[in-house]
């Protein structure tokens, strides 16, 4: 995986990114002539929407929010879950089997890890009694909730990131569109633009994820204080609060690319068996420690 990419394109291949871009829209887009043309069409739409809105509730700084609403947690949660059923669509509307056997994969395996990574975010309900996600931020003024729930918020934030990962499909949960297996998976059929619309919709994804790990577990903008150290925790007031979470989210994202260099992919079995004989058992009991916790006060509150 340590194999150099490509370096003809700007400085080092910077330019890269903005050269496949361009070749995308330049693309022939093809419709399969057996396929169904209005679904076909919609499915990438639906990905990049709700990927696209998934940003609105996101606090970045204080007063840098688009949507600040007291439900924001199962807003987002419903949103970003609704981009599922574009995969779906545009497995089933390609009229090809590789696509279907992606798609349906696609929706066992969302649909499961979603239990996992709501248990998770249910526990930092919890501590922080607020589901607003500038009001979760703000409760972590005197400590981030990853540390500071004693062992639960950290076993919280575990699940979270590896129930992300495998919501965004990515290595070593891509099994999708698992190349070695499906030819390309759901969006085998694509091509040009649309195609597109389906890594557009992936990697802002990312983005969403580890905005939301950064604000639940990571304190969002809040800087990083220790203890009593006044002149180091003045010096972490001095960076802008934005900075901060740019900081933290872009180490989440390093995370999971770290993360595909670095494992096999998954079985479909061995995918599920992960779930629901692992992760599930385990976010059940750690939310009712957190309950526990929370409702005797054992943990560090302000």
């Amino acid at each position: 995986q340590c194999r150099i990419g490509p370096m003809r394109v700007g400085w080092h291949g910077v330019l890269q990114p903005i050269a496949d871009a361009l070749k995308l829209l330049s693309k022939e887009d093809l419709i399969p002539p057996k396929g169904d043309t209005f679904l076909f069409s919609l499915a990438p739409s639906l990905c990049v929407l709700a990927t696209v809105l998934g940003l609105s509730f996101i606090p970045y700084a204080p007063r840098f929010q688009i949507v600040d609403t007291q439900i924001g947690i199962i807003l987002i949660t419903a949103i970003t879950s609704f981009g599922v059923l574009g995969i779906l669509l545009g497995g089933w509307s390609s009229n090809n089997k590789w696509s279907m056997i992606g798609a349906m994969r696609a929706g066992a395996q969302i649909v499961s890890y979603e239990l996992s990574a709501t248990l998770a975010v249910l526990v930092i309900v919890i501590f922080s009694q607020s589901m607003s996600l500038t009001q979760i931020v703000l409760s972590q003024q005197n400590g981030w909730w990853i540390w500071r729930a004693h062992g639960v918020g950290f076993l919280a934030f575990i699940i979270f990131i590896i129930a992300s990962i495998a919501e965004l499909n990515r290595t070593p949960f891509d099994l999708t569109e698992g190349e070695s297996e499906l030819a390309a998976g759901f969006h085998t059929e694509y091509s040009g633009l649309r195609f597109s619309f389906f890594f557009l919709s992936e990697f802002v994804n990312m983005v969403v994820a580890a905005s939301l790990t950064t604000t639940m577990f990571l304190g969002g903008w809040m800087p990083f204080h220790i203890g009593d150290l006044e002149t180091f925790n003045s010096f972490m007031n001095l960076i802008p609060p934005v900075i901060w979470f740019v900081i933290k989210v872009a180490g989440i994202i390093f995370f999971y690319m770290w993360i595909r260099w670095s494992f096999p992919r998954l079985r479909i079995d061995q995918l599920m068996l992960l779930e629901w004989k692992f992760l599930l058992p385990i976010g059940f009991a750690n939310l009712v420690a957190a309950s526990v916790i929370a409702s005797q006060n054992w943990y560090w509150y302000p």
